[in-house]
């Protein structure tokens, strides 16, 4: 059994995301060790809010703390990449809101990183971690409903024409990809055997030459379908259905959804599967990283005993497990498989942005 313990988490950034996390830690009676953000009142203001211990004077001496032991980045995408290679060489596990980072080659840049570091490195996928999606795996691959064969996400959100903000501005890494589409490829790899090969698209820009709509169609090796249309400038419901041999399975709210709706092909019948809670979301998140956390401490020290026994202290077994051993508790292996796709579509639309100009 694994110990539970006590982390200093450190939240980068103050935005919307960051108060939900705080928030969360609050509820569970949980303190934010310390924070850091560009502008420094806004940090003084969210420690005084929440109580955090400690405000950095200089939002990079997060990185340079000791007694960190996780930092939440919640800045923007186009961000991260330089974030994480602060965090991840200085032996901070992260936990990095979406889009992790801008496209594949960030991505396995960081990913290589920490695991030169031995630390974890983590997307902050809602979805992953909701125990509605726990259940919905075990359901769908127990084999009553047969295979899964058809895949369909809608996602609109409608977002006035203000070119300046996050969502249409191209220096903030605006888009409907990275912002949403994002967790409607989330949704479909999560229950998909592989990561789909077959893609092709469509996208409609904004003025300023961000995705504002596309629409998506996928195929795997194993010929389950994927159709997925999102937009930034057109409300559509949160809607997810898995259509397998013998029923189908419909989820409205997903990325934080906390029921969903069986169809039963033949009879008609409906069942309603409802667990978890959506207001603890992020909380389901705080505890899966430190799981992981803590079970790579427990694997790392096994690995370490077992090497002093055997008098042959390798690299491998310094090293210990790589964090992508963690999958069942982060998932990093379906991060980097969404990345991949989104990475695949954007250069097939010949969409980029200023940081992956060269």
């Amino acid at each position: 059994m694994i110990e539970k313990k006590n982390y200093n988490w450190a939240v980068l950034g103050c935005g919307v995301i960051a108060n939900e996390f705080a928030e969360a830690m609050k509820k569970h009676n949980n303190k934010i060790y310390a924070i850091g953000n560009r502008t420094h009142e806004k940090a003084v203001a969210y420690g005084k809010k929440y109580d955090v211990e400690k405000v950095y004077d200089d939002y990079k001496d997060i990185f340079e703390d000791d007694e960190v032991d996780i930092i939440y980045i919640t800045t923007p995408h186009n961000t991260h990449i330089q974030f994480l290679r602060e965090a991840l060489s200085r032996g901070k596990h992260v936990l990095c809101e979406k889009s992790i980072t801008l496209n594949s080659d960030e991505l396995e840049e960081a990913i290589t990183l920490a695991n030169d570091k031995n630390v974890i490195l983590a997307e902050a996928m809602t979805l992953y971690h909701m125990p509605l999606y726990k259940k919905l795996d075990e359901i769908v691959n127990g084999g009553d409903l047969g295979d899964v064969n058809v895949i369909t996400i809608n996602f609109g959100s409608y977002k006035e024409y203000d070119m300046n903000n996050r969502f249409f501005n191209r220096n903030l890494a605006g888009g409907a990809m990275l912002d949403i589409g994002v967790y409607a490829l989330s949704f479909a790899r999560w229950f998909l055997k592989s990561n789909p090969k077959k893609i092709v698209s469509q996208v409609k820009y904004a003025s300023t030459k961000v995705d504002e709509q596309a629409t998506i169609l996928m195929m795997n090796e194993e010929q389950q379908m994927v159709s997925i249309a999102i937009s930034l400038h057109s409300k559509q419901p949160k809607r997810g259905m898995i259509s397998c041999d013998k029923g189908y399975v419909e989820i409205m709210e997903y990325p934080r959804a906390m029921q969903a709706v069986i169809t039963y092909t033949e009879t008609g019948e409906k069942e309603i599967v409802q667990i978890g809670d959506m207001q603890d979301a992020l909380w389901y998140e705080i505890e899966d990283m430190e799981k992981a956390v803590a079970e790579k401490a427990v694997t790392d020290k096994a690995a370490m005993d077992k090497a002093v026994t055997d008098k042959e202290v390798t690299e491998k077994a310094v090293v210990g497990k790589s964090i992508t051993d963690k999958e069942s508790y982060m998932h990093l292996d379906y991060t980097k498989d969404v990345m991949e796709v989104m990475t695949h579509i954007r250069k097939d639309w010949g969409m980029n942005y200023p940081e992956e100009i060269s």
